[in-house]
């Protein structure tokens, strides 16, 4: 299986002969990675530290790995296609080319299998005590989540884990949020298992509710063509609900009787460890961090957000982090390239995309910058794949075979 190069977790061995005996660090040379205090390591690069292994921070880190001496601090030994999480839910073969191990792109660069903890004006501090010292930092940090720290385990939960195996054998599923996670779940239980009772409950009065009412609407006739009960501005008590009774009580006094749930509700920011930081004053009320035309956070020249994080006015979408990446990246190089150069930073401009969510596995519903259309059309753009060619030729990785 792709990527699973190591007999147990927290230790990966990395293409080249030597191996850290530090079961947190996939070293990808023999120079070392920081030490309790500084650093050593490749002198003639500059150190570029990436908090984050998500949609955002492993693009960049893949994008600057042979222009500076680049370190990973993620939480996890691998990335995770976001956009294709619901369909591997549904379908456990996905998650294999989902889920990649970091150390399939990231070549020649360091993986730190930690959370960050602080951020200090030199070091990044982990959650097993490293102080890891920059050059630059760039904050990548998206949302909240608790997930396995292997891939083996996290491809194993899809196939085997408690949630899939109760999906699988269930005859009534409850899905609990109305957005674009919520929507697809759905829709690809009602697609592979028609024979399902499966029931939505969302708390807005309509469904998508951060795209248009056209998108909603052709979503929503979707899955009730499909069987799916639907139940608009209605919620269900989170830390009520048990499995155990079979019954889940909605706001409005609905009974539902439901085998399984499952919760597709906005997950937080995964910001809140950096409220006693250095970055503190640049975070705004929501929690996402300010940052300049150049995406650095603001009062910081050697700092920089991306992704979901950040208070760029617009969608937060898994292309649109993307972008914030790439434009980082250029700015990365020519900054270790100028020296003390005046430099003209590449500056990002918020983006109104395309945005599509996908209605089983033939479907999707997309939303144009002038218009709406659903149906097979955009289902043959993302619904198909995932999109999973994409993002995997992105990180470098080539993928001939068909599948899905």
């Amino acid at each position: 299986m792709e990527g699973d190069r190591s007999p147990q977790c927290g230790l990966t061995t990395p293409r080249s002969t030597s191996v850290s005996s530090d079961p947190g660090v996939c070293l990808r040379d023999p120079s070392s990675i920081s030490s309790s205090s500084g650093r050593s390591g490749n002198q003639l690069w500059q150190r570029v530290v990436v908090v984050g292994g998500g949609i955002a921070g492993s693009l960049i880190a893949k994008s600057i790995q042979f222009n500076a001496d680049i370190i990973l601090i993620d939480q996890k030994e691998y990335f995770e296609v976001p956009w294709a999480t619901m369909r591997s839910m549904v379908d456990p073969a996905v998650a294999d080319k989902a889920i990649i191990n970091h150390t399939d792109y990231l070549i020649h660069g360091k993986v730190i299998t930690a959370s960050a903890v602080d951020i200090t004006d030199t070091d990044v501090i982990t959650s097993d005590g490293r102080h890891v010292a920059y050059d630059y930092l760039v904050l990548a940090t998206g949302h909240a989540a608790s997930s396995p720290k292997c891939r083996k385990d996290r491809i194993e939960k899809f196939k085997e884990g408690m949630p899939n195996i109760k999906m699988r054998t269930s005859s009534s599923v409850l899905v609990i949020g109305g957005g674009p996670t919520g929507v697809e779940l759905a829709s690809d239980i009602a697609s592979v298992y028609p024979d399902k009772k499966v029931t939505l409950v969302h708390n807005g009065p309509r469904l998508l509710g951060f795209i248009g009412h056209k998108a909603g609407n052709k979503a929503l006739d979707w899955l009730r063509s499909k069987n799916v009960d639907v139940l608009l501005e209605q919620s269900v008590d989170l830390d009520s609900i048990s499995e155990a009774d079979g019954i889940y009580i909605t706001s409005a006094g609905e009974a539902i009787a439901a085998d399984c749930h499952y919760v597709c509700v906005n997950r937080p920011l995964g910001t809140s460890w950096m409220r006693e930081s250095i970055v503190k004053d640049s975070m705004d009320k929501y929690g996402q961090l300010m940052v300049d035309e150049h995406l650095r956070v603001k009062g910081r020249n050697n700092i920089f957000a991306i992704g979901d994080i950040t208070d760029v006015p617009e969608r937060k979408q898994g292309v649109l982090a993307q972008r914030h990446a790439m434009v980082v990246a250029k700015n990365l190089k020519l900054l270790m390239k100028g020296g003390n150069k005046e430099i003209k930073l590449g500056k990002y401009r918020p983006t109104v995309s395309i945005t599509m969510v996908s209605l089983g596995k033939k479907d999707a519903v997309a939303q144009l910058p002038f218009t709406t259309m659903s149906g097979f059309l955009p289902g043959l753009i993302k619904s198909r794949e995932m999109f999973l060619r994409k993002t995997r030729k992105l990180l470098g990785l080539d993928h001939h075979s068909v599948f899905l």
